[in-house]
């Protein structure tokens, strides 16, 4: 419940601060599509890592903000080990579907950027115990902030996925993705 409310005061404030900007980027294309992959640490202990896809539409309000959409998908293992004839660990996969902001530090050449999403989160995992197997599937509300930056048509980033739990198992993971970006350019 503190997370939907965290989440709906920050789309409040992000709305009330568009409304109160100029209506379009005056040095940028207003609309551009990044794609990213990178890295996934999930958390919790035993850890291994994963992969990261992403692809994220944005438009462009003003030179400083832009408001998009972020579609991801990370796959994660965590403390895989064969142990004679038997397996234990498990692997995650979780995909993400997030509003969101970015906020352009300078608005030309390097551009530092801090960023946030909130949105829905599935999550799916196989957990392989001694003697068992754990399946398990569901959605939550999450939010993933962030910071990175742009030069050119190349992004970087590292965020940090609030996914929650499934199964007891922690989704959480930190990003460290790299990728570049279609349109946007400058005008």
């Amino acid at each position: 419940m503190k997370k939907l409310m965290l989440s709906c005061a920050l789309l409040s404030a992000m709305a009330f601060s568009v409304s109160n900007l100029k209506a379009q980027s005056t040095n940028y294309k207003p609309f551009k599509v990044d794609l990213a992959f990178g890295y996934a640490v999930p958390a919790g202990s035993g850890s291994k890592g994963g992969v990261v896809l992403a692809i994220e539409p944005k438009y462009a309000v003003n030179n400083s903000l832009t408001l998009g959409l972020r579609m991801e998908s990370a796959l994660t293992a965590s403390s895989i080990e064969i142990d004679g004839e038997s397996l234990v660990g498990d692997v995650k996969a979780t995909g993400s579907y997030l509003l969101t902001g970015d906020y352009f530090l300078k608005e030309t050449g390097f551009r530092p950027f801090v960023g946030a999403g909130v949105g829905l989160y599935s999550l799916a995992g196989i957990e392989i115990g001694d003697e068992d197997l754990e399946i398990g599937a569901k959605t939550k509300f999450g939010f993933a902030p962030g910071v990175g930056f742009e030069t050119g048509h190349f992004r970087t980033g590292i965020e940090y996925n609030f996914a929650g739990k499934n199964l007891g198992a922690n989704y959480n993971y930190l990003a460290f993705k790299i990728g570049f970006f279609l349109g946007g350019g400058k005008k």
